[in-house]
């Protein structure tokens, strides 16, 4: 059974078509009819578990968001990224290129996380900070 379905609302952002999305069912937080953020394929976000995207968040590209994780606010994840896990992704935030934010980790604000970087385990990565290249933050 699918949890969401991609909405007539759209927008263009970097030459991608991004939909809206709109819950089928309630999990979690989020309850049937409910609009969540702008994704360009159901390739960018999972159907099962409670993964989702609220706000005007954007995933994009071959992104993907899955497991119960969360990207919410005004933040994009786009390029190979993956956001799992209980990951949550906030704020003005961004993961991108072949980065990995993944089990209880946060990053918000208005922080990058590129490049081969991971973010995981309780590891909160915040402000203005940057993570990249082969870069592993990881926080116990």
């Amino acid at each position: 059974m699918k949890k969401y379905e991609l909405t007539s609302n759209f927008k263009t952002h970097l030459g991608c078509k991004l939909f809206q999305i709109r819950a089928l069912i309630s999990f979690g937080n989020v309850e049937a009819g409910d609009l969540g953020g702008w994704i360009e394929s159901e390739d960018n976000l999972a159907q099962d578990n409670g993964a989702w995207v609220y706000g005007n968040a954007e995933v994009y590209g071959n992104a993907r968001v899955y497991g119960n994780a969360e990207v919410s606010g005004n933040a994009e994840v786009y390029g190979n990224a993956e956001v799992y896990g209980n990951a949550w992704v906030y704020g003005n935030a961004e993961v991108y290129g072949n980065a990995r934010v993944y089990g209880n980790a946060e990053v918000s604000g208005n922080a990058e996380v590129y490049g081969n970087a991971e973010v995981y385990g309780n590891a909160w990565v915040y402000g203005n900070a940057e993570v990249y290249g082969n870069a592993r933050v990881y926080g116990n």
